[in-house]
């Protein structure tokens, strides 16, 4: 939950392979899933929510193109981190290259978290490989659009209260008072840009 100033389409080429189209990262935050983890938004999003806090990111051609190779690397050097978020944009329009990064970070030992506009029932009836291929990598999964009428007050990391919470894996459990603790936001100072991110009425309210 992140609004960015648009990045440059340059892409990366230290590495070679399948590639993402990225937004915006934060290496360290405790207000995208449990624990502290590098949050991730790709660029580009069809569903287009009303009210989503991140426009910035609904078109497919903006954004800094990666390989999933140097990403992974970046991920799993980054110190004293749990895992790894994905939000967006939408993280299914890229599952393959999303895909292919969940499953390096979690061989190296880290979970999984995507956000997705997508029901988990639509995104099964896709049938699409590269689509159960991230299902299958992931250990938590927010499904739903963002119902800008509907904030979510209760639950943690969620932004409307249409939004489910998917348990994919036992890594983690609903019942762990984490998940219902209190919201945050949080400011971040990264490569001379103030980035403001975290649970969406919160984070407006710091943004300068």
């Amino acid at each position: 939950m992140l609004r960015p100033s648009a990045m440059s389409s340059s892409p990366d080429t230290s590495s070679t392979g399948p590639v993402l189209r990225v937004a915006q990262q934060v290496p360290r935050t405790e207000a995208e899933g449990p624990g502290r983890r590098f949050a991730l938004w790709v660029q580009g999003c069809p569903l287009r929510c009303p009210g989503c806090c991140n426009p910035e990111m609904f078109a497919m051609e903006r954004g800094t193109v990666v390989t999933v190779e140097a990403m992974a690397a970046r991920v799993l050097a980054t110190p004293g981190i749990e895992g790894l978020t994905i939000l967006g944009g939408e993280p299914f329009s890229q599952a393959d290259a999303v895909a292919e990064l969940c499953e390096r970070v979690r061989a190296g030992g880290l979970s999984t978290l995507v956000f997705t506009g997508y029901t988990l029932a639509e995104l099964k009836a896709q049938g699409r490989p590269g689509v159960e291929r991230l299902l299958a990598s992931l250990d938590l999964l927010v499904d739903g659009r963002y119902e800008k009428d509907q904030p979510e007050t209760r639950r943690r990391w969620i932004g409307s209260r249409n939004q489910v919470m998917h348990f994919l894996t036992p890594r983690y459990v609903p019942e762990d008072p984490t998940f219902t603790a209190p919201n945050t936001a949080e400011v971040h100072l990264i490569e001379g840009r103030i980035i403001v991110n975290g649970w969406p009425d919160l984070a407006d309210r710091l943004r300068p």
